[in-house]
């Protein structure tokens, strides 16, 4: 029914052609379907060079450097791209600029002499508006064979890097495995530490900011973004129910030092968020698509280009972030 195509060129069989990803269908209905559940809009990642949707920066990616890249695109992205972001720059000497900051420095790590032995940050933070939170956890193990992930530290930090909190905690379950090759910890670091329900209730405080249950349930309001790394597996061992629409980015597996992955994914998420690209806030998930309100014959007269314009986002993009706080600022 369908097969995926370089970008348009003059052809009988390309009237049914996707405006953003240039898949051709047979028939104007099975595209009208297709946009329907594609979710196509300026907030997805394009390709510079033939400007075709992808559905994310790894397909992008793959569609430029990959096994299965296209020929053209390939060419001109290994000359005039940037391997990181994958934009392109019209000279080598813009890209040999561009390519000097888009390089994220790594973090010094601050290990355990940050804490001294039983101690802790804590600094009393209140800022307005939906500001990002990194967090992340150190994990030891208990269990028989130390295969149970259990929180024995956890660190936050704001978006400027900035220690909010960051402590050692008393795990529920006896701790039969420290991972001290990845963790650093002892039994002497969790000696006095402070009670699992103490921790988790001072991130719950920082994160709420001041908001209620009800209100942290919707698109609005005060209650800050989460960002981290394997965010599910660190929420699920502090016992932390989020919202989903608040959490961003989870960027490996594993456990590291605690400081300094919230640094890094706090670096990666704010060079995300800054990703630029045509109509910047728009497309919310939450609004109707402009596909329901439309007759199946109305759609079918639709060019391409029409559908797309009536196509919406299925997810919130990061531009969204900022034009979400401009409103709650308003």
């Amino acid at each position: 029914m369908d097969a995926e195509a370089d970008p348009p060129t003059r052809s009988r069989t390309e009237r049914h052609k996707c405006f953003a990803c240039y898949k051709q269908f047979k028939k104007k209905e099975h595209l009208v379907e297709h946009m329907k559940i594609s979710y196509h809009t300026p907030h997805q990642p394009k390709c510079g060079v033939c400007q075709k949707h992808c559905k994310s920066f790894e397909s992008l990616r793959n569609h430029l450097t990959g096994p299965l890249s296209r020929a053209g695109c390939s060419r001109t992205f290994s000359a005039q791209g940037c391997d990181l972001c994958l934009k392109l720059y019209d000279s080598p000497s813009s890209l040999g600029k561009h390519r000097e900051i888009c390089h994220l420095s790594a973090p010094a790590s601050l290990g355990t002499k940050i804490l001294p032995f039983a101690g802790s940050v804590d600094v009393k933070y209140t800022t307005k508006g939906a500001k990002a939170i990194a967090i992340n956890c150190g994990l030891v193990g208990g269990g028989t064979d130390g295969s149970l992930d259990l929180c024995a530290r956890v660190c936050l930090v704001d978006e400027d890097e900035n220690i909010i909190f960051h402590t050692y905690v008393q795990p529920q379950s006896a701790v039969t495995d420290y991972r001290y090759e990845i963790t650093g910890l002892t039994e002497e670091h969790l000696r006095n530490s402070k009670s699992h329900k103490e921790v988790q209730d001072r991130i719950l405080e920082i994160l709420y900011n001041g908001e209620s249950a009800r209100r942290l349930m919707s698109d609005s309001g005060k209650a800050r973004l989460l960002v981290g790394h394997d965010l599910k597996r660190g929420l699920d061992c502090l016992r932390i129910n989020y919202p989903g629409h608040l959490l961003r980015y989870d960027i490996q597996t594993g456990e590291h030092d605690p400081y300094v992955d919230c640094v890094s994914v706090m670096r990666l998420y704010k060079r995300m968020r800054a990703q630029d690209h045509q109509g910047k806030g728009i497309g919310t998930p939450d609004s109707d698509s402009g596909f329901e309100s439309q007759k199946a014959e109305e759609l079918e007269n639709m060019t391409p280009d029409e559908l797309y314009q009536i196509s919406k986002s299925d997810y919130k993009c990061w531009c969204l972030d900022s034009s979400i706080a401009a409103g709650l600022n308003s």
